[in-house]
């Protein structure tokens, strides 16, 4: 069976840590979409890793690691993010391999990233200008270039018919920037990728379940960032929901098992998007600070707010979510009181659904609040030590999602995860 694990909400819900601490129990860790906007942080010994392309089992040496073809790879970060990896002893030669299938991120797509943004002006998405919505639209458009062109031997023709194309775009929309300097670079950086496994990822992966091997699928971003069930149009380019993964990695639906849903114990977005439960005052400036939300990738300061129960009980049910895992509980330790939004009020109306046009529709998000619980969430490890407040939370969540908490993570380390009986 494929195991998946997956962010509830707009990303940056711990997935990284997750990952890490599942991972003894599977053969296999397979990323099935996203690319190097993706930013998930490891604590190996209080030393912080940030990975974006690289799966999350990378620190497990007796593990395989897998990028599907439903991931669009920057050879150039790639490149840079192996290195730091190996710095750290690990044999990515030996426990890395690419899908043939995937599709490459060139200097062109940065260039367009950057010039669409800009066109946008006040109504900019948000993006982290890493050339990965370009090169999807390239993907749909059927004009890409995946890493299996990279071995053959015309590539640098293909490539360069792709570039004049955006040279084309680009010239169109106005934008002039030198890209030359970008290409050296870029080419050194597919000489390095090359040297990495690359295989036909779909067959093999179905071959290790033949074999009885077991896959745990990593999904990156978040469910409200989906590219059909997300904030549309403030959302990623790919599909972050369950569904991805038979897509992303070439895998029957009628295998998928365990679906391990993550949601922060609050809310965070980067960028632009409706945010229903963002604080705008001192209780937001706390959480942000208190919980150091600052993008791992781009450093941005994330928009911060209270839990939102309808928003994550529409997650739940897309995903199909089996095992629910609230993160960075011990962040809710220096609040006076804690909010949860357990409805909206619509143009008057109370209703648990998130309205088509959340754009512009007038919510107003009805809470409950509980009161700051009597002993700190970081001090605890087991089920039994949470205090009675923190378990109405939970309580809550439970209720509102029909889903169990099986994890609470309180705090960073590999050792701060209380298992719920």
């Amino acid at each position: 069976m494929v195991d998946v694990l997956l962010g509830l909400q707009w990303g940056d819900e711990g997935k990284g840590k997750i990952v890490d601490f599942l991972a003894p129990q599977y053969d296999i860790i397979a990323r099935f979409q996203g690319g190097p906007n993706a930013g998930h942080t490891l604590y190996l010994d209080d030393k912080k890793v940030v990975l974006r392309t690289i799966p999350s089992g990378a620190f497990h040496p007796e593990l395989l690691n897998v990028i599907g073809n439903g991931v669009v790879i920057d050879p150039v970060s790639f490149k840079a993010e192996c290195a730091e990896i190996e710095a750290l002893g690990v044999n990515l030669q030996r426990s890395l391999i690419i899908s043939e299938k995937a599709h490459v991120i060139l200097p062109t797509h940065k260039a367009l990233d950057k010039a669409s943004e800009q066109a946008k002006g006040q109504n900019k998405i948000g993006s982290t200008l890493k050339g990965i919505g370009p090169t999807y639209m390239d993907k749909t458009g059927r004009n890409g270039l995946r890493v299996g062109d990279l071995l053959q031997k015309d590539f640098k023709d293909r490539y360069q018919n792709l570039k004049e194309k955006h040279l084309t775009l680009l010239k169109q929309m106005n934008f002039d920037e030198d890209i030359s300097a970008l290409e050296s670079e870029f080419f050194d950086a597919v000489e390095a990728l090359k040297k990495y496994k690359i295989t036909a990822v779909d067959y093999w992966l179905n071959e290790q379940l033949a074999a009885g091997k077991k896959i745990l699928a990593e999904g990156a971003q978040g469910t409200m960032l989906d590219i059909d069930f997300g904030t549309y149009p403030f959302v990623t380019s790919s599909n972050t929901i369950t569904a991805g993964l038979c897509t992303g990695l070439g895998i029957a639906p009628a295998f998928v098992g365990k679906v391990y849903g993550i949601s922060k114990a609050y809310c965070t977005r980067v960028g632009s998007g409706p945010f229903p439960t963002e604080l705008f005052d001192a209780t937001g400036d706390l959480l942000r600070e208190s919980g150091h939300e600052f993008g791992s990738v781009t450093g941005r300061p994330r928009r911060c707010g209270w839990i939102d129960l309808v928003a994550l009980k529409y997650a739940c049910m897309l995903n199909g979510v089996t095992d629910l895992i609230i993160t960075k509980a011990d962040v809710l330790d220096g609040m006076p009181q804690t909010g949860i939004c357990t409805a909206y009020k619509v143009n008057g109306e109370l209703t648990e659904r998130i309205p088509f046009d959340i754009n512009h529709a007038s919510i107003e998000p009805q809470y409950e609040y509980i009161e700051q619980w009597d002993k700190e969430l970081s001090s605890c490890s087991q089920d039994e030590d949470l205090p009675l407040s923190f378990k109405h939370f939970i309580g809550l969540v439970e209720k509102q999602t029909g889903v169990k908490i099986s994890y609470v993570s309180n705090g960073v380390g590999r050792n701060h995860l209380i298992i719920r009986k």
